[in-house]
Order: C-alpha cells, then sequence, then structure tokens
C-alpha cells in the first residue's frame, strides 16, 4: 500500500490549473501551424495565425490564452494500492483549485446557486470531479478547464438502434453546423457514445482529454471520426465561425455497452483553446 498525502494532490491540481490556462497543448499549437498551410480562406489563415500568436504569447508571459478560464474539469485515475492521508481528497482537489486560480490570476466563473442567487464562489470552486479506481499504486490527473461559450453547444441525444451510424454522423455533423461561430472554432469534437444519458455526456467530456492525433483503438471507430472530420470541415464553418476549411481539428468518440433498445449519443465541443494538463503522482 502507497500513501500519498493529499497536499500533494493540491499542489498537483493547483499546478495543473495554472498550466492548463497558460501553455496550449504542445500537439494542438503544432497542429495550427500546419493549419495555416492547409486553411483555404485568406481571412482563415489569419485567424490561424493569430490563434498561434495568442497561444505563444500566452506561454511566454504565463498569462492565460483566453480570458474565459472555464469551470475546472479534474479527471483522476486512482490506483486502488493508494491510501490517501492527511485529509478528504475530494477537499484537497477543491483546495487546489482555489489556489490555482486564486493566485494564477485566473478569472473566477463558478456560481454557487444556478438559478436564483448565482453568487460568485470568488476562488472557482467547486471543481467538477470524475475517478476512476484502476490497479497500481499511481494517481493520475487530468485538469481540463472548460468555459461556457464551448460548452453550451454541446448536445445529447437518445437515438433509436436503427438510427444506426447514419444517424450518428448526421446528429454530430448538425450540432458543429448549428454552432457555428459560437465555440471559437477550430473546435474538438468530443463524441460519446452508448452507456445511458449520463454515460454518453461523460465519455463525450473524456474523449476531449486525448491528444490531438491519437484515435479509438478500435478500427472501426477511428474510421468513424475521420469520416466526421471530414464531414465536420466540409461544412464551411471555418475559422472563428468566419469560413474555411479547418473547422474542426479532430473528432475524438468513446464508446461503451448500452441497453438493446437505446442508443444514447453526446457531442461536447472544445473551443480552438483545447486545454488539458496532466501529472503522474
Amino acid at each position: 500500500m502507497r500513501e500519498i498525502d493529499v497536499k500533494q494532490v493540491t499542489q498537483a491540481v493547483a499546478k495543473l490549473c495554472k498550466d492548463s490556462c497558460y501553455y496550449l497543448p504542445e500537439e494542438l499549437l503544432a497542429y495550427y501551424k500546419k493549419a495555416i498551410d492547409v486553411e483555404e480562406s485568406p481571412l482563415g489563415k489569419e485567424i490561424l495565425t493569430t490563434i498561434v500568436e495568442n497561444a505563444e504569447l500566452a506561454k511566454s508571459k504565463d498569462v492565460p490564452i483566453c480570458q474565459d478560464t472555464g469551470l475546472t474539469v479534474v479527471f483522476m485515475e486512482i490506483g486502488q494500492d493508494v491510501h490517501f492521508t492527511g485529509g478528504d481528497l475530494y477537499t484537497a482537489i477543491h483546495a487546489g483549485v482555489a489556489d490555482g486560480y486564486v493566485n494564477g490570476y485566473l478569472r473566477k466563473s463558478s456560481v454557487d446557486d444556478p438559478v436564483f442567487v448565482r453568487k460568485n464562489t470568488g476562488d472557482n470552486t467547486p471543481g467538477i470531479i470524475h475517478t476512476t479506481i484502476v490497479p497500481g499504486d499511481k494517481v493520475h490527473i487530468i485538469v481540463c478547464p472548460k468555459g461556457c461559450g464551448s460548452e453550451n453547444m454541446g448536445a445529447m441525444k437518445m437515438l433509436k438502434p436503427a438510427d444506426g451510424v447514419e444517424g450518428i454522423i448526421k446528429f454530430v455533423v448538425d450540432t458543429v453546423r448549428s454552432a457555428g461561430p459560437n465555440p471559437c472554432p477550430p473546435v474538438t469534437v468530443g463524441v460519446g457514445i452508448g452507456g445511458n444519458m449520463e454515460k454518453a455526456a461523460l465519455l463525450a467530456k473524456y474523449s476531449l482529454t486525448r491528444k490531438v492525433g491519437d484515435h479509438n483503438a478500435n478500427p472501426q471507430y477511428a474510421e468513424l471520426e475521420g469520416k466526421l472530420l471530414e464531414l465536420v470541415n466540409n461544412t464551411g464553418v471555418g475559422p472563428s465561425g468566419l469560413g474555411g476549411r479547418i473547422t474542426a481539428v479532430a473528432v475524438n468518440i468513446e464508446y461503451a455497452p448500452t441497453h438493446i433498445g437505446g442508443l444514447p449519443v453526446a457531442v461536447n465541443l472544445n473551443c480552438h483553446a483545447a486545454r488539458r494538463a496532466e501529472m503522474t503522482l
């Protein structure tokens, strides 16, 4: 049994909050640099160039890539041979979020009551936490802040099994097309298929933790990812929704077993600043 003091978790989450908001993932930045030459629209080229310049400036100055530093989503894979000491794990995670956002000078966007009061919590807590127990004695933490411009453009649909692949394709492409400029494209398209309503939504969000260029291990789903990316980029939405070729950088699919009578599908869109930072303790 390996013991980990929850203070280490707080420190890790605080650092990941700042890193994810300051530094665009390297593979995504490299994609944008190449996309400038691929984009056919002159305005699209200009927008992609600005995205690259913005990301490089944010990195050099240690400032946020975007003013909307979002709600803090934390995925944790916890080894079953780990024992946390020194306090409550979730309290430690929330403390890390507060530390990262306050001391990292990141915008605080969380409100306590979603309907009636909507008072800002002042430190961007609580984080949105998803934990999974896995073999081993390591803890892997992924922090992926998500602003509301892109989050608002997500969609969920309970398709019928008879709708099949074509139904999934139509729903995903229609979702991106109707979102237009709102999620600040080029987007990363996360797709969750199967499970039930909440499982599909979680799969869609989790798929966005994947590196750009990494595909589903199942060749059929990997092929569907490629087909969806081509169709999404054929919509002509383009960078910032102002027309062009590069509407999305990737389509990531995660799937799970489902009921014989169902075909749940969820779509979650990341904006061009597809923020992600991770660490293993």
